[in-house]
């Protein structure tokens, strides 16, 4: 694919007599020149199936354009990647062509790693001044003054300034929520996509192994976490969308904790959930051990829990819905509802992610969904139970949609690890 370029210094590198650094569109031409195709993780064939769906969706809802923020949407249908997650990067979608408008210092990445039909760079020191020229953009690849734009205003990565400005420089363009486009889009995984959840969920379990290794009374929890760090990395997981979580005694009871420097003391839970990366994609798994005995409430936890996934995998058959899934869960944790906190959420999507999160997308298997779940369609099934104050005990699997129900990709170990004297 060709791709073009706007940047504010001259093609020849001087200004007014002044010999300047190599400017952008020299170091896009020489990146171009050394790699003539952008180095992808999926064949060009299975780009263009994914932009296909997205185009038929756009096409029945009446859209001229598709705009793009989620660092994983990008590279789901572009094959970008980057570790720079915080600049504002805005993938357009006609039904004819893409356009990626990055920062100046994302040009490398755009033109080295995605699949598109224009790059555009803007300074990324101002971004409160491209409005102006992503509206341009926007006009020029939608080929029409008045388009009707399709976007997410949910999307966090979404800067609500640019778009404010963006709405106001586009006045006669029509902004519609259709966000949820891509989220169906990239529930259903491909054959080559599940090739790389599997060798994720390979990796995490080696993580997830390595750190049980070191977990013992007096260890830090920082050192659980670079023991599962260290595996995962040496065994080829790329730059992680969550780093390792690890939580121990009474702090494994409160959700979305992670090592502080706490040490490991007799009787402590001791909580991880590892999410190693191939290729951007994650397949997490959570697992629990206790130093020294567990206690019958413990124990209690840990039934139900394991009540509580096998219910959820069984009910997630293709054909039925995303709610009577969630439904079968939720039945199975009766016997200590009144004592256990849990998030409501019996699964959610997992795919190609980002910083700051491996979860990609938003149909989660809760009890107010009742989309149709699909084969092949991927989840994370968190299933941790968590007693305030106390301890939490979880475990969880990645689990791949079929006809019987969901197999799992990831194989974890699902017994309560004690870890006596």
């Amino acid at each position: 694919m060709q791709t073009e370029l706007k940047y504010t210094l001259n093609e020849t590198g001087f200004r007014n007599g002044e010999h300047l650094a190599m400017d952008y569109i020299t170091y896009r031409d020489k990146l171009q020149h050394q790699f003539p195709e952008p180095v992808l993780a999926f064949e060009p064939d299975e780009y263009e199936a994914r932009l296909a769906s997205v185009r038929q969706g756009m096409a029945v809802a009446g859209l001229d354009l598709l705009l793009l923020t989620d660092a994983g949407e990008l590279c789901y249908l572009t094959g970008y990647t980057t570790f720079e997650v915080s600049v504002q990067c805005v993938l357009l979608v006609a039904l004819d062509r893409t356009a990626l408008f990055v920062p100046a210092i994302e040009i490398g990445p755009a033109v080295y790693l995605s699949r598109v039909d224009t790059v555009i760079g803007y300074p990324w020191q101002a971004p409160e001044a491209v409005a102006c020229e992503l509206a341009a953009q926007v006009r020029a690849t939608a080929g029409t003054s008045t388009p009707r734009v399709g976007f997410n205003p949910w999307s966090g990565s979404f800067r609500p300034g640019l778009l404010l400005a963006l709405k106001s420089e586009l006045c006669a363009a029509t902004f519609i929520d259709f966000g949820a486009l891509i989220d169906r889009v990239r529930l259903v995984k491909s054959p080559s996509e599940l090739t790389y959840l599997a060798e994720s969920a390979a990796i995490t379990g080696a993580g997830l192994d390595a750190a049980a290794a070191v977990i013992q009374e007096g260890a830090i929890d920082h050192e659980i976490a670079q023991a599962g760090a260290r595996s995962m990395l040496g065994a080829g997981s790329e730059f992680m969308s969550m780093q390792p979580i690890v939580t121990t005694g009474m702090r494994s009871g409160i959700i979305h904790t992670n090592h502080a420097g706490y040490a490991v003391a007799q009787g402590d839970v001791v909580f991880t959930e590892f999410g190693a990366v191939r290729k951007r994609y994650t397949a997490p798994m959570m697992r629990t051990a206790i130093v020294g005995e567990a206690s019958a409430e413990i124990r209690e936890f840990h039934g139900v829990c394991l009540a509580v996934l096998e219910a959820v995998m069984t009910a997630a058959r293709a054909g039925s819905s995303f709610a009577s899934a969630a439904r079968a869960g939720e039945a199975e944790l009766a016997p200590i509802v009144d004592r256990a906190f849990f998030s409501g959420v019996f699964g959610y999507p997992v795919g190609a992610a980002f910083p700051p999160s491996w979860v990609a997308g938003s149909m989660f298997i809760a009890t107010d969904n009742e989309a149709i779940l699909e084969e092949d369609m991927v989840f994370h099934l968190p299933i941790c139970l968590r007693k305030p104050g106390e301890f939490g005990i979880g475990f969880s699997e990645t689990v791949r949609i079929t006809a019987t129900g969901a197999e799992r990709i990831t194989a974890n170990t699902l017994s309560l690890k004690e870890i006596l004297l």
